[in-house]
């Protein structure tokens, strides 16, 4: 299981509800509690909505910093379902999408047929076990260990498909953030939790990707040593989060 809780790096650091941060603890104590137990069916249950969860994360970031792309996207949905994720306050608003059509959003990061094809197969798998259909497909651990195995693998595919992404919402952010007196708070540590993690959901490996932004590509800005100020603030805050947990 040692493993298993690398997803957690991948999920966000904080969020902006107790229900949220309260439904993700809720799946983790299921899989973990189900796996010492050895019910692995359940435990792959829960690891699965972990990992739909990470799903709805992502697409939330498109959503949120490309917008006009996201709309695009969106052609052939329907326009109920457009207004209802216009109008979303959170990720979760997604899962009233069917769980393997959301995966096509990822071609905005990049990802190609054959991985969201990929992607998608392992909702077949889900649903395959969670019918009462009298199997157990679970009997022995390494059987669940391998499936974990795949989740991560797609979980670090679609991560690095967002790298480029996240830095140019990391970039704008700098840009945007640099005056206290004009952005939306004025202390550098609630513009950064709000502003940054909290709307964009980011997680312990987005952060990684903007704390090795490159800085010195703003110098030619003006107001350069104020971002750059902004932008030592958020590593020397999240650096030292990083190290303490």
């Amino acid at each position: 299981m040692e493993d298993a809780y690398q997803i957690l790096d991948y999920l966000p650091v904080s969020y902006k509800s107790e229900g949220e941060q309260e439904y993700i603890d809720f799946l983790w104590d299921s899989f973990e509690s189900n796996y010492r137990n050895e019910k692995f069916q359940f435990a792959f249950l829960a690891y699965h909505m972990l990992y739909m969860s990470f799903v709805y994360f992502n697409v939330w970031q498109i959503r949120n910093n490309d917008q006009k792309d996201f709309d695009n996207a969106l052609i052939g949905f329907g326009k109920d379902l457009e207004k209802e994720f216009d109008a979303a306050t959170s990720p979760f608003t997604f899962s009233v999408l069917k769980e393997k059509s959301i995966f096509r959003f990822f071609k905005l990061l990049g990802c190609g047929n054959d991985k969201i094809g990929n992607y998608a197969k392992i909702v077949d798998y889900r649903n395959d076990i969670a019918h009462s259909n009298g199997n157990i497909f679970y009997h022995a651990q390494q059987a669940i260990d391998e499936k974990i195995e795949e989740i991560l693998k797609q979980v670090e595919q679609i991560q690095e498909n967002s790298k480029a992404p996240i830095l140019r919402y990391f970039e704008r952010f700098l840009i945007e953030s640099w005056n206290s007196e004009e952005r939306e708070y004025i202390d550098d540590l609630d513009q950064i939790r709000e502003v940054l993690i909290h709307k964009n959901y980011l997680s312990q490996k987005d952060i990684e990707y903007c704390c090795h932004f490159d800085i010195d590509s703003l110098s030619a800005e003006s107001h350069f040593e104020e971002r750059k100020s902004l932008f030592q603030f958020f590593v020397n805050e999240y650096t030292e989060e990083t190290i303490s947990t």
